[in-house]
């Protein structure tokens, strides 16, 4: 079924046409703007580009109040949210145009959180190709399995999140430009269970940057502790990446969390799982205790079955 013609230009529709067809459903889409805060909950459906240009695009931040008179918060913000099973997305643009740098100065929207694709709990096997992903802070939220192939992704606070198995194949890994900020960031937040061995993977990516972010100025990632919840050991790893100039020496650094007894405490990168294998570039630095690298044997246990638990499509 095609949407996005002359006819049409309401993606939302077009989903809920698909929810009365037998799966697997594809959509094809026309290029153009689609301003529209979409909730994918066909299982199988493909949304999928007819060409360069299609662009969906929503502006909602976690401190923006909602139609049902409460703030949106981070995990209703997202442009687009997948939940349902089996869904791809081809050849398209997943922007949050949230204003987030007039934000940083009149932080008029009480939560600067603005995710552009979500990927809920509630999701599996979800397969991105050839994608841009837009935001600032929180731009990706990855809750269930997911495999990115060739896609750009683009933020600059935890724009990479989530606790979630996922992996990303030859990425663009862009860091955005803040005017006047005093650090550009962390690309990656993993909230990955203690008991589940693999969490964000990165392999061959390009871990890149806007022009204007400084050298020196960017954090691979750090650990996120989500809700307290000690049974969380954030788990990432970079391998065979190209780091540019911008990452930091020290590569990874901790995160803030408040424990289940109300005690102020930081998830160090010393305790989490967080590794680099072959890194090149500039970025790229000798091993220390908040750079680990693991061996040859090590990352040769990284492979996309094992990753994505028996499903590379």
């Amino acid at each position: 079924m095609t949407a996005g013609d002359t006819g049409s230009r309401n993606l939302a529709d077009a989903l809920r046409r698909a929810a009365s067809l037998p799966a697997p459903v594809t959509i094809t889409i026309a290029p153009g703007l689609y301003r529209e805060k979409l909730h994918v909950a066909v299982p199988g459906v493909t949304l999928v580009a007819t060409g360069p240009g299609v662009v969906i695009a929503h502006g909602a931040a976690a401190g923006h109040i909602a139609p049902d008179g409460k703030p949106w918060g981070t995990g209703r913000s997202a442009t687009l949210t997948i939940d349902a099973p089996g869904v791809t997305l081809r050849g398209l643009t997943i922007r949050n145009d949230f204003d987030y740098i007039a934000d940083t100065v009149s932080h008029a929207s009480g939560g600067a959180q603005a995710v552009a694709l979500s990927i809920a709990r509630t999701a599996d096997r979800v397969l991105v190709e050839r994608c841009a992903l837009e935001g600032y802070q929180d731009t990706l939220y990855v809750g269930a399995r997911a495999l990115f192939r060739r896609c750009r992704i683009a933020g600059g606070v935890d724009f990479i999140f989530g606790g979630a198995a996922a992996l990303f194949q030859n990425c663009d890994i862009v860091t955005r430009h803040v005017p006047g900020a005093a650090e550009s960031g962390f690309a990656a937040a993993p909230s990955t269970l203690a008991a589940d061995r693999f969490g964000l993977v990165f392999d061959r990516c390009h871990v890149t940057r806007e022009a204007g972010v400084p050298d020196g100025s960017t954090w691979l990632g750090r650990p996120w502790r989500a809700g307290g919840n000690m049974a969380i050991l954030g788990a990432a790893a970079f391998l065979r990446c190209r780091l540019d100039a911008h990452i930091k020496a020290a590569g990874w650094t901790g995160m803030g969390f408040t424990d289940p007894a109300g005690v102020r405490r930081t998830l160090t990168p010393e305790e989490a799982r967080l590794f680099e294998w072959r890194s090149t570039g500039p970025g790229a630095a000798a091993p220390a205790a908040t750079r680990k690298q693991l061996t040859d044997a090590e990352a040769a246990a990284f492979t996309p079955d094992a990753i994505l638990q028996g499903w590379v499509p």
